[in-house]
């Protein structure tokens, strides 16, 4: 029946932020690419770190992975999500103030991580480095972007919220626990801060956010996007609509348990362990329902494949997820873990989700999206043609470099002759085995950056032909007369849909209940150390050199966990216990090893050796890909602050007494002139004992050498 009483709005929508953040994607993509391939290079020719204190693999590493994450898939997700919840709840967002202060925060905290990552100033925590002024500047700007959120829905006009904004909420909510969990610390200076968390506890907590910043910031946002542009840019409904349901609860109750399989084999209790490894083979339901859905999405219409690139980058990016969510809950089977951890198969795994799922649809909604917003056509589709095909092989050509690397890797180090003895003692080995695939990485990266180029001039010269004029776009709304809505009582899914606090409330629920029972029992340590195997902490010269060595980045290259697997303990020493690492704030187990473990390297080595070491690699192995470290010879180090950093660690439970705590910088002072003066009668030079480098070697020699009760060290090899 024609509605007579229908009242005809017209609805402004702001474009102008979307297009803010649309720009900002591409300026920061960029410098994510750019420096991803520099690092790229730096191992597989250390001559690439140009022997420039800032430009290290180890400073640069954080820069990347942060500009891939929040800078170019967040500005992304930003953009995606303004436009499309304008669309999907029909009104304009919440308050184009807290839209700008959105933007703007964000691209503060960006050149923020920018400054502070390359000059050393790191938390240590992988995805999470930065330092705690920058994290109350995220928590900020994402209240302000979850306020224009939520404020968004509740002014929508309609009613039921579609599966996009689902995804959306889930995102919002578990970044935030994620982020203020992770993030607890207590500052000691400026740009520096000890985590509350250490050990076993900090290992548990940093993969529980670790993981699920893949799975709540590079996962869950990116399927709302998928749901949303995908049925858009066919003029097809979602394949199912019961499947997303499944989809959607069954993803954000199970993927929240997934860190710890991150751990596996290492000394975290191994329910832990278990309970991680269960839930993310469980993971391959929901995430193959998300994929199988958003691909029948596109049935009846394949055949733009062949013609539309829009087309090809949805399907690229849905097959790779499929790939991605395919191999993440292999990995975390014990037996593949036992190959694949701590190898470039885990970098390979997560740059096919960052390269081909994040950026695939972020290129396909670009190219839908720029048109669209700029009232112009697209310049070129074969341009866009040429940009699929040749960021496609640069993924292939990173991906299967990578899992090939990794497999030699995990093989390699493994290999036990009949005898029991390591076939390939030497871990320098494996690393020259395979530098010829890091050029073959260098070269896909190399590609999806030549790629990346031509979606920088194919955009360009779009917005160039656009009409001079340009204003948000407006749409006409007709609200239907109450006698026309619908009366009958909904029910099940449909009536929650319709409840948007509730159904907020419920998501946040099915997040919590996870960490909740993931993380509350290791809160109480105690029961999980044995007195026996009690470690003295760190003296102030070893935590000043312990700030060193995380401040350079070596936690990226070197594991300080001996895996409870005959290979490791035949080539490190005893596995790791808990005990040894309760006083590390944050903790360093590491996640990759480009080196060798140094959970036992103390003593193994005279001063001298780890001097020459630091300052020249090859001097003591010369086919070592590390960079040199020769400021480390003339930075003096801060012993002023030492009384202020031991102070903060006795806050945080670490044993030091009085004498410590008043003298820290003298008795610092006092054990850097003995081996000052050690290092002196072995042939360096005078003078080190304020030096940084003393420092570091203090605390190289203490690893593995702090329990009261020590256990027996195999020889290294």
């Amino acid at each position: 029946m024609e509605n007579r009483t229908a009242q005809i709005q017209n609805i402004t929508y702001d474009d102008g932020i979307v297009k803010k953040f649309m720009l900002a994607t591409i300026v920061w993509a960029g410098v994510a690419f750019t420096v991803g391939l520099l690092i790229a290079l730096q191992l597989a020719y250390w001559k690439f770190n140009f022997n420039l204190e800032w430009l290290t693999f180890g400073r640069l590493r954080p820069l990347h992975t942060n500009a891939a994450i929040f800078a170019f898939a967040g500005n992304a997700i930003f953009a995606g999500i303004y436009h499309s919840t304008q669309r999907l709840c029909k009104t304009r967002l919440f308050s184009d103030a807290l839209s700008n202060i959105h933007f703007w925060g964000w691209q503060l905290i960006i050149v923020a991580a920018a400054i502070t990552l390359p000059l050393g100033l790191s938390q240590a925590k992988e995805y999470a480095e930065l330092e705690w002024p920058i994290d109350i500047m995220i928590t900020l700007v994402w209240v302000v972007f979850a306020v224009n959120f939520f404020g968004t829905l509740a002014r929508r006009r309609e009613k039921h919220l579609y599966v996009a904004l689902w995804f959306y909420i889930a995102t919002i909510i578990t970044v935030a626990l994620l982020h203020i969990v992770n993030s607890i610390e207590i500052p000691v200076a400026f740009m520096q801060s000890y985590p509350v968390w250490a050990g076993i506890q900090d290992a548990l907590v940093q993969w529980w956010y670790g993981h699920n910043a893949v799975a709540f910031f590079l996962t869950t946002p990116f399927l709302g996007l998928m749901y949303y542009y995908v049925p858009k840019v066919v003029n097809r409904p979602v394949y199912s609509y019961r499947l997303s349901i499944i989809h959607f609860w069954a993803l954000i109750f199970i993927y929240i348990w997934a860190g710890p399989h991150h751990l596996l084999y290492t000394s975290l209790p191994d329910w832990a362990q278990n309970l991680g490894m269960v839930f993310s083979i469980m993971l391959w339901a929901p995430s193959w329902g998300g994929m199988i859905n958003g691909l029948l999405t596109l049935r009846g219409v394949w055949h733009l494949v062949r013609t539309e690139p829009i087309v090809k980058f949805f399907v690229g990016a849905l097959t790779f997820y499929g790939m991605v969510t395919f191999e993440g809950p292999l990995l975390s089977i014990k037996s593949i873990s036992s190959v694949g951890h701590y190898t470039d198969w885990i970098i390979g795994h997560v740059h096919s989700g960052t390269l081909g799922w994040n950026g695939f649809l972020i290129f396909g909604i670009f190219y839908y999206l720029v048109p669209k917003l700029w009232k112009t056509e697209l310049y070129s589709k074969k341009l866009a043609n040429q940009h699929f095909w040749i960021g496609l092989t640069g993924v292939l050509f990173y991906y299967i470099s990578m899992v090939t690397a990794g497999i030699t890797q995990g093989l390699m180090w493994r290999a036990i002759d009949p005898k029991g003895q390591l076939v390939y003692p030497d871990f320098i080995e494996t690393v020259t085995r395979i530098i010829p695939l890091y050029w073959v990485r260098a070269l896909g990266g190399s590609l999806y950056i030549v790629g990346y180029i031509l979606f920088v001039y194919n955009i360009v010269k779009t917005i160039k032909s656009a009409p001079a004029s340009q204003s948000d776009t407006v749409v006409e709304y007709a609200a239907p007369a109450k006698s026309e809505q619908i009366t009958s009582p909904e029910q099940g899914h449909r009536k929650l849909e319709g409840m948007a606090t509730v159904f907020s409330i419920l998501a946040f629920i099915a997040v919590l209940v996870g960490s909740l029972i993931e993380i509350y029992p290791t809160l109480s340590l105690q029961k999980y150390l044995n007195p026996e195997q009690m470690t003295e902490p760190y003296t102030a010269l070893q935590l000043a050199g312990r700030d060193i060595y995380t401040k350079e980045g070596c936690y990226l290259c070197h594991s300080q966990m001996i895996r409870q697997l005959p290979d490791d303990v035949l080539r490190y020493g005893p596995a790791s216990t808990i005990e040894e690492s309760m006083y590390d704030h944050p903790f360093q187990w590491g996640s990759k090893r480009t080196g060798p473990d140094l959970a036992r390297v103390g003593k193994k080595y005279p001063n001298l050796w780890h001097f020459r070491h630091m300052l020249n690699p090859r001097d003591i192995t010369p086919n070592s890909i590390m960079p040199n470290y020769y400021w480390l010879a003339e930075n003096n180090t801060d012993f002023f602050i030492l009384r202020k950093k031991v102070s903060v660690m006795k806050m945080l439970g670490v044993p030091y007494n009085d004498n410590m705590l008043a003298n820290a910088d003298r008795l610092a002072e006092d054990e850097a002139k003995i081996i000052a003066e050690d290092l002196e009668k072995q042939g360096a030079p005078k003078g080190l004992e304020r030096k940084e480098i003393v420092a570091l070697i203090a605390y190289l020699q203490s690893l593995g050498q702090k329990a009261k009760v020590a256990a027996p060290v195999a020889p290294q090899k």
